[in-house]
């Protein structure tokens, strides 16, 4: 890491947002809280500061749906307080722990325009997150469409400066449903599907040379992850028989790792999200000792 590398001003994001994911367990709101806190845990210590951004807790009430989206009021509730907490310390670099996908929205906005457009997105994920409110309901499967201006409207209007498609490289993306697939190809999105993953993944810092990016934002949903190795994933819920129909992530924590630190070897990485980190043995256990009146 270079000395400038290391002067940089970093904060930390604990969000730990639900109400833009998809759950298909009994509590909804319980298993992306704990995966939030849990990632921040288990981050190496930092002098960098972290701070967590107000997310109201699940209460079991029926989830509201506003323009075809649940919780949207909520969530740009929760996209604003995180955008206030990061203009008052003004980083240069945010590494935040999620939560669903729509906790990139509000450092990522920030990031792109602290460095006026200079710097690209690696969007590691099974998903593309380019959906609207017309084809899904649950709001984090159109994160980067928001930052791309499209999306959901609301949430796209927080956007002080979007991205355009040539700052975007779509990695772990294999099969899509047709209208995701025609939101690609309409934004002219670069995709990397999984099996270019393994081993150094040349083909993303070649992206990057390409395009003479010295700075990068990534997104890394953990669901690109092969949930039979993987086990803290939505489709490796043990409650669940039959999951939604989507994409399986197909790639090994170790491939994963590997590519990101040659994107850190040969690129200033301004912007790291981790999300979708689904703790289900955990959330258990949790639920177990919390049952036991001698532990109270």
């Amino acid at each position: 890491m270079s000395r400038e590398q290391n002067r940089m001003k970093t904060l930390r994001l604990l969000m730990p947002q639900w109400q833009g994911g998809y759950d298909e367990s009994e509590f909804p709101g319980q298993i992306y809280p704990l995966g939030a806190r849990l990632l921040a845990w288990l981050a190496p210590q930092s002098d960098a500061p972290l701070v967590e951004v107000p997310v109201e807790p699940w209460t079991g009430a029926e989830p509201v749906k506003e323009g075809g989206v649940f919780y949207r009021r909520e969530i740009l509730r929760q996209i604003r307080a995180a955008g206030n907490i990061i203009e008052a310390y003004a980083p240069d670099r945010i590494i935040t722990f999620g939560g669903d996908c729509l906790i990139s929205q509000a450092p990522f906005s920030y990031l792109n325009e602290r460095y006026a457009g200079k710097l690209g997105i690696i969007w590691i994920d099974a998903h593309p997150d380019v959906t609207t409110p017309e084809d899904f309901d649950h709001a984090h499967a159109m994160v980067l469409g928001n930052l791309l201006g499209g999306g959901e409207p609301l949430m796209a209007a927080e956007v002080k400066k979007h991205y355009n498609a040539e700052q975007v490289l779509l990695v772990g993306v294999d099969g899509v449903f047709p209208h995701e697939r025609e939101a690609i190809d309409r934004y002219g999105i670069r995709t990397i599907p999984s099996r270019d993953m393994t081993g150094s993944g040349d083909a993303v810092t070649r992206w990057i040379r390409d395009k003479g990016f010295e700075r990068v934002a990534i997104h890394l949903d953990l669901d690109v992850l092969d949930p039979t190795v993987f086990r803290s994933l939505l489709f490796s819920n043990p409650n669940v028989k039959e999951h939604i129909e989507s994409e399986r992530g197909k790639v090994g924590i170790q491939d994963v790792a590997e590519i990101l630190k040659n994107i850190a070897a040969r690129v200033d990485v301004v912007g790291m999200s981790f999300a979708e980190y689904m703790p289900w043995d955990a959330l258990s256990l949790k639920k177990m000792l919390a049952g036991l009146p001698f532990m109270k």
